[in-house]
């Protein structure tokens, strides 16, 4: 293989994340490629109220598609292929990658590889996904269900917090934890009674929608709630097994750890997006893209 071909930079990972750092890199006239397995998080979007310049909100797979027609016009290509390994050559310091059943050469590597939900395993969630009735995220769509009837599934003092962060927005509020509030300690438990969160008893075995639009959550019981929306509390597992491969290390949420400018500490490997510590927001994950792709263009 000859290093004279090697990339100035590999990215992993095609969210808003990778797209960006490819666009930034390819303005900056470097050679570039973006590689993805083609489950970025933020094709599940529904459709995003908060992302800036979109007043009537965005779905997730119509930004994608945008930020991939930005990216193509500068020259850009994306490998549609899993990234399977990345390795650290020690006679030139190139990393070695491993694409699909390919092997390329970078000099530098951007890991946007995101984070993966943790959901409900039940019958009729991707249905309530699809009608924009299932929601991950507070921040991004709280507003939307001000005063609305909410219900969220979580467990422990991680479905606890997202409840008390979400009864911000609505009075009506029902914390469904998968053991009760056995798994939550008594100060938060004190905490959600005080802000007036109901708790929901039982485990919920199956979801679908009512005649008139309406959330039905079945519990194992036989009894039936129902809500204008689900939130899923359930946490999620960053991507970073490719960073910790090559000894970057994380955080104790398991996030790659990185520096202002986005460096992980192992020379030439960056992080940006949902694979780091911080809010997993999609402005916060372009911000992150646009510093990394600068700091790697000083570096070569």
């Amino acid at each position: 293989m000859d290093t004279r071909d090697a990339l100035d930079c590999l990215v992993v990972g095609a969210g808003p994340a990778g797209l960006t750092a490819g666009m930034y890199l390819r303005r900056f006239h470097r050679l570039v490629l973006v590689v993805d397995g083609g489950d970025a998080r933020a094709l599940r979007i529904p459709r995003s109220h908060n992302v800036p310049g979109f007043p009537q909100g965005i779905p997730g797979p119509e930004l994608i598609d945008r930020l991939q027609q930005q990216y193509a016009e500068v020259g850009g290509h994306i490998t549609r292929a899993r990234v399977n390994q990345v390795l650290r050559r020690p006679e030139d310091g190139l990393f070695q990658v491993l694409v699909g059943g390919e092997t390329v050469l970078a000099k530098t590597v951007l890991l946007a590889t995101g984070a993966l939900d943790h959901e409900p395993q039940m019958p009729g969630l991707a249905d309530l996904r699809e009608r924009g009735l299932l929601r991950q995220c507070p921040i991004c769509d709280g507003f939307e269900f001000t005063g609305r009837c909410i219900g969220v599934i979580g467990a422990g003092a991680h479905g606890a917090r997202e409840s008390l962060f979400i009864r911000h927005f609505s009075e009506r509020l029902w914390f469904i934890g998968t053991h009760g509030l056995e798994e939550v300690d008594g100060v938060l438990a004190a905490r959600l009674h005080e802000a007036g969160v109901r708790c929901v008893q039982g485990r919920p075995v199956s979801a679908d929608t009512t005649d008139n639009g309406r959330v039905r959550l079945c519990m194992d019981d036989g009894s039936e709630h129902h809500f204008d929306v689900l939130y899923a509390a359930l946490g999620c597992h960053p991507r970073a097994e490719l960073g910790t491969a090559l000894g970057a290390r994380r955080d104790h949420g398991g996030n790659l750890v990185i520096d202002h400018h986005c460096r992980t500490g192992i020379e030439g490997l960056y992080a940006a997006g949902d694979v780091t510590g911080g809010l997993d927001q999609i402005v916060v994950a372009t911000g992150q893209a646009a510093i990394a792709a600068t700091a790697i263009h000083n570096s070569l």
